[in-house]
């Protein structure tokens, strides 16, 4: 099975950065789209931003501009830089990747790590 581990988050300052990585493990195949989600309390879980395997992406308007993704298919690894961090982005931010697994067959589907806390002070 795929395990996907979130790190690099934490307490900052508004104005600071963080960079959020994703590593995901397991029987895999292919990674197709990745993604950052995050949820606010209180609020839904959305999405951040995304990217395809061939390093397309996609943000949310109250990100874009301040956070880039990316990603190493090499390492099965996906990275948020996160700069002029602001109070309204304290989550808990989640990676997602679809994924193709190989056991006895193939196998696809979202994957999702145990998330990690964002927190920016004012």
């Amino acid at each position: 099975q795929v395990q996907l581990v979130e790190s690099g988050g934490g307490l900052v300052e508004a104005g600071g950065s963080l960079r959020l990585s994703c590593v995901a493990s397991g029987s895999i195949f292919a990674i197709s789209d990745m993604g950052w989600y995050r949820q606010a309390p209180g609020k839904q879980r959305v999405l951040v931003a995304s990217i395809t395997r061939g390093g397309s992406t996609d943000y949310a308007g109250s990100v874009k501009g301040r956070f880039a993704i990316s990603r190493d298919n090499a390492k099965n690894a996906m990275f948020l830089q996160m700069n002029s961090l602001k109070p309204e982005d304290t989550a808990v931010y989640y990676c997602k990747a679809d994924v193709t697994l190989y056991t006895d067959t193939f196998h696809s589907g979202d994957a999702w790590g145990q998330g990690i806390q964002v927190t920016v002070s004012s």
